[in-house]
């Protein structure tokens, strides 16, 4: 029988039984959990660390090249040998897809970078027989970042529940507006990675509005591009925040040298990029708070396991 669109729990002849989530992205698994999902949530990616027990309580099946002990330029090298060959940065166990029998996979086309494209998965669900609906989450700025957290909950049959969510989400971000409405806005540098620098893009920018500051040296609401130094310096940055893609704070510390050098009369800080401003889910609105906190200090300290001042 085909498949229902937007319920959470199927009539399945005279039972019901519940709807079986893989998400193939990291963002999309906190989606999954903070809308109370992940009883339904049963395939993640080996990215898919938060909450840090998705890789305990469910099957990985998509794997990749860990790389936690290779330099930014030797990943971005990587990256780039592996696209001019034409291929994948990302491994999905067809095998261990085809046992979850899912009926909803979460996706994106945002980034090949970051997670495996909608068309491989399409063409894995086809070869299989799989009658999974296949979402594409596909945000650019953060309201539709909000948006997606609300299209899941649709998709899943919990749309009260999404709005909720999504509603205390937007509270908060109307909290940080008004606490920063009358404050000076300094020019702020958001670096996704350093080594070549590359300046934010997508949802980034509107972060840093919200939060009271002027992005610098950005790609607003689309993929962030890689610059040069020479650029950065001609932006004026008074305060640059080092959230490279992939890494935690510890990360974006270690790589924080070449920020100084390069930038030797600004503001550095380290942020937990993964954690805060890279990845489009729920977090995105802790990581507008903890902006805020950087570029006005009047709002009180910022927590030292998110961000730290490196100058």
């Amino acid at each position: 029988m085909p498949k229902p669109q937007s319920s959470l729990v199927m009539l399945l002849g005279n039972r019901l039984t519940t709807m079986q989530i893989v998400s193939l992205l990291p963002s999309a698994t906190e989606i999954v959990y903070a809308l109370g999902l992940d009883d339904q949530l049963v395939g993640v990616t080996f990215e898919c660390n938060e909450p840090p027990r998705a890789l305990q309580e469910k099957t990985v099946i998509v794997g990749g090249l860990d790389t936690s002990a290779m330099a930014p330029v030797e990943i971005d090298a990587y990256v780039r040998t592996q696209f001019a060959a034409g291929a994948d940065l990302y491994t999905l166990h067809q095998d261990a897809l085809a046992g979850l029998d899912p009926d909803l996979i979460l996706t994106q086309d945002l980034c090949r970078v970051c997670a495996v494209p909608t068309s491989e998965v399409r063409a894995a669900v086809a070869q299989l027989g799989c009658r999974a609906d296949v979402l594409t989450l596909d945000p650019y700025s953060l309201a539709e970042v909000l948006e997606t957290i609300s299209t899941v909950a649709r998709r899943t049959g919990i749309p009260g529940r999404g709005d909720a969510l999504v509603n205390a989400l937007r509270s908060r971000l109307q909290d940080v507006r008004d606490a920063v409405a009358s404050r000076d806005r300094r020019r702020v540098l958001v670096l996704e990675w350093v080594d070549p620098p590359f300046g934010a893009g997508h949802w980034m920018p509107d972060m840093v509005d919200v939060a009271g500051g002027e992005p610098v040296a950005c790609q607003r609401r689309a993929k962030s591009v890689p610059t040069d130094w020479d650029i950065i310096r001609a932006s004026r940055p008074e305060v640059v925040v080092l959230a490279p893609c992939g890494f935690g704070l510890d990360g974006a510390a270690e790589q924080s040298a070449a920020v100084v050098e390069q930038l030797p009369d600004t503001e550095v800080w380290a942020i937990d990029g993964d954690g805060l401003l890279v990845r489009p889910g729920p977090r995105l609105v802790e990581g507008v708070e903890v902006l805020a906190g950087i570029l006005h200090p009047v709002l009180g300290p910022v927590s030292d396991t998110s961000a730290s001042r490196i100058r």
